[in-house]
């Protein structure tokens, strides 16, 4: 949102007020207006920080941020990272041990039984800390599914779409699949 035709009509308002009266007043009025002009555009930011704190209490579990870029105001709406009380710690998780079966080439397996090494882990116990690690980060919002912050701006591709949506599993059962994940449905318990 651009600042500066608000602090135009700002200027241009105080400059019709002066017109009335004579040449020092409308020279200082327009003095005046430019002056106030930067001023105006905190004040405004101000404004508008306040009412995004508002619609962040409103909304409960995404927070509204509003920055200013030159005389832009922009605005973004970022997911709450999850909170102690929503989500117990990895380390508090306690419960029983489910086993996985887990396919990878073979170069990537030596690279993750060195690394394992490398810590004086085993093989499981090292994977069971890259998957935490990595549900950590996603439940912070530093990037997987969820992640990040999401800029909300006006432009001709909201109207459209992305035309990148994904295909759900009535898309595969309309393919001829009947989508369910193949590992699942042949049965294997490897």
């Amino acid at each position: 949102m651009d600042l500066e035709k608000y602090t135009a009509r700002l200027r241009a308002d105080l400059i019709a007020a002066a017109a009335l009266g004579d040449e020092k007043t409308q020279a200082t009025a327009a003095a005046l207006a430019a002056a106030v002009e930067s001023s105006t555009r905190l004040v405004l930011l101000s404004a508008l920080s306040d009412m995004a704190g508002e619609v962040s209490a409103a909304l409960g579990d995404r927070t509204v941020h509003v920055s200013m870029d030159g005389t832009d105001a922009t605005v973004d709406v970022r997911n709450h990272p999850a909170t102690e009380a929503e989500h117990p710690t990895f380390e508090e998780m306690t419960g029983d041990i489910s086993r996985v079966t887990l396919r990878l080439v073979e170069q990537l397996k030596s690279r993750a039984e060195e690394a394992a090494a490398q810590s004086g882990q085993s093989l499981n116990s090292w994977m069971s800390g890259v998957v935490s690690g990595a549900l950590r980060d996603q439940m912070r919002g530093y990037g997987g599914y969820g992640g990040g912050p999401k800029r909300h701006t006006s432009s001709s591709r909201d109207a459209g779409g992305s035309g990148g949506e994904s295909r759900g599993a009535d898309s595969d059962r309309d393919a001829g699949g009947d989508g369910r994940d193949s590992d699942r449905s042949t049965g294997s318990s490897d």
